[in-house]
């Protein structure tokens, strides 16, 4: 998922926001620098996502036949791998599909 600069930068705002609110924390370092700080981890967040749908995709391209993008398989192909790619980061994915057992 890409973000423009302003909505990562409102982002943090928010985050920040929230924090500050939050009896729970204290902050040790000025607003601005933990903002800062937010920025750059949503960055990288988002560059990891970027290269596990990269992954995905070529995952998907790699089958012996084309699957193409659109169809019901494809999707399919495309949730089941992303949540692989997720699960070996560490990401718990949950989709709103699971059933309750």
């Amino acid at each position: 998922m890409r973000l423009s600069r302003e909505k990562t930068n409102r982002l943090s705002h928010v985050i920040t926001d929230f924090l500050v609110a939050s009896d729970d924390v204290v902050f040790v370092e000025d607003r601005d620098t933990i903002r800062q700080s937010i920025i750059q981890a949503l960055q990288a967040l988002l560059r990891e996502e970027e290269q596990v749908e990269l992954q995905v995709r070529q995952k998907i391209g790699s089958q012996k036949r084309e699957i193409l993008e659109g169809t019901e398989e494809w999707d399919v192909l495309y949730r089941r791998y992303y949540a692989e790619e997720m699960r070996r980061l560490g990401v718990v994915h949950q989709t709103s599909n699971t059933q309750n057992t």
